[in-house]
């Protein structure tokens, strides 16, 4: 089986600006997610999927630079990218992880990646795993307010942290989406769930680099 890891990077991103490309410790954001895929041993190819070729002198060993077309640059952009990256690059099993997420660790997408290619899952996804007391739409998503258990007997939540997505070819390709039917969630800590979305985000990514909580 092949197994091809595509990492969309745009460099006009509005909430934080530049932050792909951002010092984060002693080197750009978006090395720390790319150093953990190029060191995973079930993935054959790591790729950065970028309009800018000035992002390749900043690639880790071992990371190869596939130029994509600049209207895929919109903050719009979703399946298109999906869609021009597989047109591309053939493979049977495609990782598609974003840098927003530094703190993934080799072991967690390996682990997702094996699950995938066992062929009891079609999918996998990065998904935190929440234990407390949860609400959606006006009312209590995992517990009643006539009876209201011990934290630990709640019913826990995942949540995405689109960390990454990893997806049989035929998945995006007949159903067009991400996420098949026998998906596994790769659950991921606290510090490997922090996604880079604001400027607080990144604050307390400086905070975790800072004191070493990421190694």
């Amino acid at each position: 089986m092949k197994r091809v890891a595509f990492v969309p990077i745009r460099l006009n991103s509005q909430r934080v600006v530049g932050k792909n490309l951002r010092p984060l410790g002693d080197r750009p954001m978006m090395t720390y997610l790319l150093q953990s895929l190029a060191a995973a041993k079930n993935i054959d190819q790591v790729y950065v999927y970028c309009s800018s070729p000035e992002v390749e002198q900043y690639l880790p060993e071992g990371v190869k630079l596939l130029l994509r077309d600049k209207r895929l640059d919109s903050n719009l952009t979703l399946g298109e990218i999906y869609d021009a990256f597989i047109s591309e690059v053939e493979a049977d099993i495609y990782i598609l992880a974003h840098a927003t997420s530094p703190f993934i660790r080799t072991s967690t997408i390996e682990q997702a990646v094996a699950a995938v290619e066992s062929g009891e899952h079609d999918s996998a996804f990065s998904a935190e795993r929440i234990q407390t007391f949860t609400w959606w739409q006006g009312k209590p998503l995992n517990y009643s307010l006539e009876n209201i258990p011990r934290t630990q007997d709640l019913e826990p939540i995942y949540v995405e942290t689109s960390a990454f997505f990893v997806f049989r070819g035929e998945v995006w390709k007949e159903q067009h989406r991400r996420i098949g039917d026998l998906p596994y969630v790769a659950v991921t800590d606290r510090i490997e769930s922090i996604d880079i979305d604001n400027p607080d985000d990144f604050t307390l990514a400086e905070a975790i680099v800072a004191a070493g909580l990421n190694k």
